[in-house]
């Protein structure tokens, strides 16, 4: 007995439940828990947006009737936006009334079903659902299965960096440096190190919402490969007051084929027949090289020795070497490197030129010292006859009264003649007279 009242009460209560459900959508067909219910009203928005504290979020918006029964377009109509409460009657922005408690503007046209809203001056407490209403003389409808999330905060978003998957030198791409632009109205200045005259594009989203980005075409080389890309954002807050700033960087990763491709000997200069070399072959590459090739020169061409970056072997003769790196994007060849094999006077072979030419040095050096005595020698003899000669004239013409006068003395003998014509002298005496000659 006791179980069928019970039954019976049960069965009461749920019906009496119901019945209220069914008049309060009857009353007001918005006061539900949820979508759960058939919607008469929808929007066309995105299911989340997030803004920053001190500016605006604009929110794209249009909106559609399924039943659209009373509803008269001709009509003045009202939109509103509610906060979420058990029964979204929490209203932050009546399109009707002048003051409201979020500040709030509808800027579409109602009439043409534009519901686009633009939040001022957001708050971070002004995180929270959002529902948008239709409010007519003979229509009311709330689209409860189209809430809007809006979060708000405090610091700026990072920029975003968009570079190609796969860079490959020579290869021209487009890097592209991007931000959110919840506020259009007060868009984000962008700056980065790859260029300073960049052109900021505000560009429009599939959902209605917008960005911000700047562009730059760059040829790749190798050279670029590690590159760090530093691209800053500065958002203007408090109707550009104030700023907020955020930075990103992202590193190019550049492949490219094998760089300074060389080869290395050891040991290095002369060596001796049977004795044995290393050679060593590097390169610079990315991916890394994957495979070296060694080749000898002849007059007939390259020959391929060996394979991978070390080849040793014995050395028999003078000959020309060379290596080839290779990887997907490429291959570089090195210089050639030669190899001379010491011969049985290559030891004191320096030495001995040092030697000779010393002294043919020292010989050279004595005959220019002699030749330059002999010529010096020459000249002051020339110059002594020249002066002994000049002096001889100049006695020759100068005036008697002025030359001084050499007197030699001279022996005269005189004989006396006899009485007869005979010219024999008998005997007879001789006198000796001195007299004065001028030379």
């Amino acid at each position: 007995m006791r179980d069928g009242c019970r039954s019976l009460m049960t069965a009461a209560f749920v019906n009496v439940v119901m019945v209220n459900m069914l008049l309060t959508t009857l009353i007001d067909p918005d006061v539900v828990a949820g979508c759960d219910v058939t919607a008469h009203l929808f929007i066309s928005a995105p299911k989340t947006m997030e803004a920053l504290s001190g500016s605006c979020l604009q929110i794209p918006c249009n909106y559609s009737i399924v039943d659209g029964r009373g509803f008269d377009a001709s009509q003045p109509i009202a939109g509103l936006w509610l906060k979420t409460t058990p029964e979204l009657k929490n209203v932050v922005f009546d399109s009707r009334h002048e003051h409201h408690i979020h500040p709030i503007n509808i800027t579409g046209a109602l009439k043409e079903k534009d519901c686009t809203t633009l939040f001022l001056n957001l708050l971070t407490n002004y995180t929270d659902k959002y529902y948008f209403r239709i409010d007519s003389p003979n229509y009311k409808a709330t689209a409860v299965c189209d809430p809007l999330d809006i979060k708000v905060k405090d610091s700026a978003w990072s920029p975003t960096v968009e570079i190609p998957a796969d860079l490959k030198e020579e290869e021209s791409v487009t890097v592209t440096c991007s931000a959110l632009t919840p506020c259009p109205q007060y868009p984000p200045e962008l700056t980065w190190n790859l260029q300073t005259d960049s052109q900021r594009h505000i560009k429009e989203k599939t959902d209605g919402s917008f960005i911000t980005k700047i562009q730059k075409n760059i040829t790749l080389s190798d050279s670029d490969d590690g590159f760090t890309i530093n691209c800053s954002v500065r958002y203007p807050v408090n109707k550009g007051e104030n700023v907020k700033t955020a930075e990103t960087q992202q590193t190019l990763s550049v492949s490219y084929s094998p760089k300074n491709t060389s080869v290395s000997i050891s040991p290095s200069g002369l060596v001796s027949v049977g004795s044995w070399v290393n050679l060593t072959c590097s390169s610079r590459a990315k991916p890394p090289v994957s495979s070296f090739s060694w080749f000898r020169i002849s007059k007939d061409g390259d020959i391929k020795v060996a394979d991978g970056d070390f080849y040793s072997f014995n050395v028999t003769e003078n000959a020309e070497y060379r290596c080839t790196a290779t990887n997907r994007m490429g291959n570089q060849t090195s210089e050639v490197i030669v190899l001379h094999i010491k011969g049985p006077f290559d030891g004191s072979l320096p030495y001995l030129a040092i030697l000779g030419g010393g002294f043919v040095l020292i010989c050279l050096i004595i005959c220019s010292l002699a030749l330059l005595c002999w010529r010096r020698k020459k000249s002051t003899n020339s110059t002594a006859q020249q002066n002994q000669a000049r002096t001889i004239e100049s006695l020759s013409t100068e005036p008697e009264s002025t030359t001084e006068e050499n007197i030699h003395y001279g022996e005269i003998k005189f004989t006396k003649k006899a009485s007869t014509s005979s010219a024999q002298i008998n005997g007879g005496e001789v006198d000796t007279i001195y007299a004065q000659v001028k030379v």
